[in-house]
């Protein structure tokens, strides 16, 4: 066994004593200073790295890099990475989502597929379920995010944050153009381009009104067959 070996294999015995779960030990890569609580399962390609810290009973991997991280209890974690962050009791980040740092996932809540936060607070039960990208962002309780959502942090000079109030439903397609602030409530409609403040329980609509054309696809092809 070389240097670096050892020292992997001492630790995932320690943790296996503790009561900590692995479906194939050699596949899973914990570093000394981690701490993973009683009942968690470590799937393989699992990488727990620097100050870690996991609660019990929870469910990380397959194919997921924790640096710097604390996950609280009954929490899963499947195929992500995340630095420097802290996800809440009970929440699901994956697969294939990335918390970069200074992330706090509230609890209960939901990071699916394609999904990237940056530098944000989250709070109880909010969901980004798909395709989405919130940075330098406070969001409040269970809100609920359509896929294609983007917060527009950068102007090109300077980062600026969007504050997005409780029970808010924000519709597929949305831009948010920080600095922007959403209260508590209100309704965003899909495709809506947000740029001012949108009060609470409110609706914001901010897309061009659908134009019909009668027979124009069929006139379109008549004229391209006669070129």
């Amino acid at each position: 066994m070389n240097d670096c070996a050892a020292p992997l294999q001492a630790k995932r015995e320690q943790l296996l004593r503790a009561g900590v779960l692995m479906m194939d030990p050699a596949a899973v890569y914990v570093e000394d200073q981690v701490t993973v609580g009683a009942g968690t399962l470590l799937l393989p390609g699992t990488i727990l790295r620097g100050s870690t810290v996991i609660g019990e009973n929870c469910t990380i991997g397959p194919q997921t890099m924790l640096t710097n991280c604390v996950v609280e209890e009954d929490c899963t974690v499947n195929a992500a990475q995340c630095e420097d962050s802290v996800i809440r009791r009970g929440s699901q980040v994956g697969p294939y989502a990335h918390l970069r740092p200074h992330c706090d996932v509230g609890e209960g809540s939901k990071i699916g597929a394609f999904v990237q936060l940056k530098n944000c607070t989250l709070g109880r039960g909010t969901k980004m379920a798909h395709l989405t990208y919130v940075g330098d962002s406070d969001v409040g309780e269970d809100c609920n995010f359509g896929c294609g959502t983007v917060t527009c942090n950068y102007d090109g000079f300077e980062k600026h944050r969007t504050t997005i109030g409780s029970h808010v439903f924000v519709g597929c397609n949305t831009n948010f153009v920080a600095p922007v602030t959403v209260e508590d409530g209100a309704f965003i409609a899909a495709g809506t381009t947000v740029t001012g403040t949108v009060p609470g329980d409110a609706m914001a609509i901010g897309r061009s009104r659908q134009e019909i054309k009668e027979g124009w696809a069929e006139a379109n092809r008549r004229k391209k067959r006669k070129m």
